[in-house]
């Protein structure tokens, strides 16, 4: 498949690292020089040095035999030209990342689709999706719903009082269908657990279960459930703001933004929080403020440093939830180790949806993966698959791959070696970025 990216930020340059390890043809166009020589010193790319509005950079570029073009510059207008210039010299498929939701509405698609833009992606509402999930589910680090909620795949930081912990899988503790443990993430090393493989305290541990059984692996992973009423955010960003207008009814929200501008503008558009003109990160501010009272802290400014230094904080006033957001990726696995809670990168998230297009069509959703170097994959099983021809533990999977669980008429099971995957079941599986393109022979 040849892609072709404009746009050497951070989308763009996890996009290029997820696809150059499946030897896909990838071209990034980018007008920083700097930033093309560092990634293709990393990756096995092609790279273009000039604008994404160039025509004479696209054809460069091969746009003209692009099976996919991505626009993810920082300019939504950029974005937007770059697609259409591309779909008129040829390429197959067209994606822009836009900062405006008005254009994603249900009304709006053909007139952008007749432009040859084949599909639009709002960062902001990806993020906010993803903090509402994690207000919901306050125990949780990470969480993933297939098929209307049938099955789900949920990330646990256990620790020493998790009945879990020390259990080898060898000794049959795991063999059950309450849930399955697909990985075990440690600082610097991502598990696929086998027989003498164990979960340690602080380990962030990925659960594929049913709604049914969450509140079992709940209680197996040590954690005690509670609600979220009270919440504090730093930053009105855009973010933000498409939280507290999707936020349930029942959650009360303080907003604090240091921009006297910005502030009031949030405070007219947001009638149904309380937004506070002021500086987050003055703890004098945090008490007047009651951030004791508060169930949860969302840090979302537009420094990463601040989010997790204001997460720190909250956790210090015993804010047992905090969500930071953290754009800089090299700072993920610091803030890991510092013990923030769930933590938000949209441009991962952004990276995930795209990586979708590129992937084969009976697979209907993917996700990678905040804290580890992995991907979660739901397949729709097509008849005659190689992967419906012999049970689980007879397929010779490749290394690194995890199958979790299927959701069958419409139920979720959690699948073992000795289960059979039928035609059109949906699977869901738990791989390394390196063996996602080697599944394509068992699904195919």
């Amino acid at each position: 498949m040849k892609i072709v990216i404009a746009g050497a930020g951070e989308t763009g340059s996890h996009l290029s690292k997820i696809l150059s390890q499946e030897s896909q043809d990838i071209t990034v166009l980018d007008a920083n020089e700097a930033k093309l020589k560092q990634l293709k010193t990393a990756l096995n790319i092609k790279t273009v040095a000039g604008k994404a509005i160039s025509i004479a950079s696209l054809k460069e570029s091969g746009v003209e035999n692009a099976d996919l073009f991505v626009a993810v510059t920082p300019s939504e207008t950029e974005n937007i030209t770059a697609c259409v210039l591309a779909s008129e010299l040829g390429a197959k498929k067209t994606l822009s990342r836009i900062d405006n939701s008005e254009y994603l509405l249900p009304e709006n698609k053909d007139f952008f689709h007749k432009l040859g833009i084949s599909s639009m992606i709002y960062p902001e509402h990806l993020a906010a999706a993803e903090i509402i999930n994690a207000l919901k589910a306050t125990w949780l680090r990470e969480y993933m719903a297939f098929e209307n909620g049938a099955m789900l795949l949920v990330g646990i930081k256990v620790r020493s009082n998790a009945e879990i912990v020390n259990k080898q899988f060898s000794s049959g503790y795991f063999d059950h269908a309450h849930y399955r443990v697909v990985a075990i993430k440690r600082p610097e090393q991502t598990i696929i657990p086998k027989g003498s493989d164990q979960v340690l305290p602080n380990d962030l541990v990925y659960f594929i279960t049913s709604p049914e059984e969450l509140d079992f692996v709940r209680k197996q992973a040590g954690k005690v459930e509670y609600e979220v009423q009270n919440i504090m955010i730093m930053g009105g960003s855009r973010i933000a703001e498409c939280t507290a207008a999707q936020l349930p009814d029942h959650m009360r929200v303080k907003l604090i933004e240091i921009d006297k501008d910005k502030s009031h503008a949030l405070g007219e558009r947001l009638n149904n929080i309380l937004v506070i003109n002021g500086d987050g990160r003055d703890v004098e501010l945090l008490k007047e403020e009651d951030i004791e009272d508060m169930d949860a802290f969302v840090a979302l400014t537009d420094n990463s440093e601040t989010n997790i230094l204001a997460c720190s904080v909250a956790k210090r006033f015993g804010i047992k939830k905090t969500i930071a957001e953290i754009e800089n990726i090299e700072y993920i696995p610091m803030s890991e180790s510092l013990d923030i809670g769930a933590i938000l990168n949209k441009k991962l998230l952004t990276a995930s949806h795209i990586y979708q297009l590129t992937l084969n069509a009976n697979i209907s959703n993917v996700k990678c993966l905040t804290n580890v170097e992995a991907v979660v994959m739901e397949f729709v099983v097509k008849e005659g698959s190689k992967v419906t021809q012999s049970s689980v533990k007879d397929l010779d999977l490749p290394n690194n791959v995890n199958i979790g669980g299927l959701i069958r008429d419409g139920k979720g099971i959690t699948v073992n070696g000795n289960t059979t995957i039928q035609a059109n079941d949906h699977v869901i599986v738990f791989c390394m970025s390196d063996s996602v393109r080697k599944l394509d022979a068992f699904f195919h």
